[in-house]
């Protein structure tokens, strides 16, 4: 770690070693560099993927390495993996091949701590909360609203029973103290955060809030260390900062505005990603996220793969060759590209390659970006590195050199819930309409001086709509927001869609049955 330490110019003292090859930078660094001015952010996004995925942590992971080969000082700001997908279908989240972060299986297990930090302090709240009930509810609290977690795919939790209480588990990666601790930005601004979280409500339909249940310091304690971002790198020595994994399906999908901050005073370019496709990860970001970070995206790296086209053009085994499927596909990438120029940003495609494409398939949409004059490179981070990423990493910097941009937002602080919600719904997914069930409308009454929290929407990530089984571009279909849950201390509304599940479950075959480790203790979780 002290050529990457010397690299990025942190100083010994700013260092917390958690071993030889990973530890955490202090948020005292921020006040050092405070004068210093911020480079380029370079913010990844996708077209909608498969269930697989599209391998946009490997594009992001290799791109950096591509313009760390020319010479450039670059850093990565990425999330952190979650045990749910680890153990789950996804898998993990340091890239692969060539393109990939080390130390990766701490990465992707238990890493510094900060997940077990997180559901810790959510826990301790639930506890508080149900001992406060239990020993003369002081507060007369009739309703509970706050959740309990665990880091694990677990769909038999959902919905529990105690004696004292019906209560529900959701997965840390969907906590809000997850997304609390992403948009912090110092320890007081934590606890402040944590403070207003809404717990539950009391006989006469008022509010009760964290602070009042006596939580928050405790809390605090507990996600002290949790909030100082953790730094890592690639396998051939590039920077990277891997800090709080919200999904971007059920949450805001994006790494800490502590690590993004970091990466931008201590880099010319900074790599970050935003979950899942450009209508959910990159709205979040740009919505929620970019407020808080003070700073937008210089360009917007869009990751396409020919299967997720041929996918969104309707064909049923997409491994083997269609042209006319990807032509159909290319409709589902203009969408995406239309988003991107509504936010007023460039952007550059990136063609994720996979050994199996046919070369005719590339050709194809190689020479169809070209004619419609928009920059594409075809990006072999997973096979060939750096050497891979070379090209992409070009235009990347060609097209991030231009005037400040004009940043534009999908909706305005002032709007309502609904409105927010409308906006979203109309310009990035092309609903026709939105309807909400009577538990949501009843919620929505409820929420009527809430219009200055911002919203985030929790959707399919498989399709623009809320219908994960609607692929390419959908028309004319209904958003059917189901539930909301108010992130209080966090800033914002979530609006879940029907059939959103905020625990998932494992798959039938998941990738725990395959893991292998032998009596030395040498594993592969992969």
């Amino acid at each position: 770690m002290n050529k990457v330490l010397q690299k990025l110019g942190i100083n010994k003292n700013e260092f917390i070693s958690y071993g030889n090859d990973k530890g955490k930078v202090k948020l005292s660094i921020l006040n050092r560099l405070n004068n210093k001015r911020d480079g380029k952010l370079v913010l990844v996004t996708a077209i909608n993927p498969t269930k697989a995925g599209e391998g946009k942590t490997t594009v992001s992971i290799g791109l950096a390495q591509g313009l760390n080969a020319l010479g450039e000082r670059v850093c990565l700001a990425l999330r952190e993996p979650s045990l749910g997908p680890v153990f789950g279908l996804k898998g993990g989240a340091t890239g692969g091949g060539k393109s990939v972060l080390t130390p990766s299986e701490d990465i992707n297990l238990h890493f510094t701590g900060d997940f077990h930090a997180i559901t810790s302090a959510n826990n301790l709240l639930s506890s508080l909360i149900d001992a406060h009930i239990y020993y003369g509810n002081e507060l007369k609290i009739k309703d509970v609203v706050w959740p309990r977690t665990m880091d694990m795919n677990d769909r038999f939790l959902r919905n529990i029973e105690t004696k004292l209480r019906k209560d529900n588990f959701i997965i840390t990666a969907a906590s809000e103290i997850m997304a609390i601790l992403a948009l912090s930005t110092s320890l007081k601004d934590l606890k402040a955060r944590l403070s207003n979280i809404l717990v539950g409500y009391n006989e006469n339909n008022e509010p009760i809030y964290a602070k009042q249940i006596g939580a928050v310091d405790a809390m605090t304690i507990l996600l002290k260390d949790a909030i100082h971002p953790n730094l890592v790198q690639t396998i051939d020595g590039v920077p990277a900062f891997v800090h709080c994994g919200p999904f971007a399906n059920i949450a805001h999908g994006c790494n800490s505005v502590l690590a993004t901050k970091m990466a931008l005073k201590l880099s010319n370019y900074t790599i970050t990603e935003a979950g899942f496709g450009a209508d959910l990860g990159m709205e979040k970001f740009l919505d929620l996220k970019r407020p808080i970070l003070g700073k937008n995206p210089d360009v917007v790296c869009l990751v396409v793969t020919l299967r997720a086209l041929k996918a969104h053009g309707g064909a049923n085994d997409y491994s083997s060759n269609d042209i006319i499927a990807l032509n159909k596909g290319i409709e589902h990438l203009k969408q995406h590209i239309e988003n991107i120029r509504k936010f007023n940003l460039p952007f550059v495609i990136a063609l994720n390659h996979f050994e199996s494409d046919d070369s005719l398939e590339v050709g194809y949409l190689l020479d169809w970006a070209k004619t419609e004059g928009h920059k594409i490179a075809v990006s072999k981070g997973f096979k060939e590195g750096k050497e891979g990423t070379k090209e992409l990493a070009k235009l990347i910097m060609e097209a991030s050199e231009h005037e400040e941009l004009e940043q534009v937002f999908m909706y305005g602080h002032t709007d309502s819930i609904v409105e927010k919600i409308e906006k979203i719904a109309t310009k990035i997914y092309r609903a026709k309409n939105v309807s909400y069930s009577k538990k949501a409308l009843k919620k929505l009454d409820s929420m009527k001086d809430l219009n200055h929290l911002s919203v985030c929407i929790a959707k399919t990530p498989m399709s623009f709509s809320g219908d994960a089984s609607l692929v390419g571009t959908p028309r004319d279909f209904t958003l059917e927001i189901d539930d909301f849950n108010i992130s209080h201390g966090a800033g914002f509304v979530v609006a879940k869609t029907k059939g959103i599940m905020v625990m998932p479950g494992l798959n039938n075959d998941p990738n725990a049955k395959h893991m292998k480790i032998d009596d030395e203790g040498n594993f592969n979780l992969f």
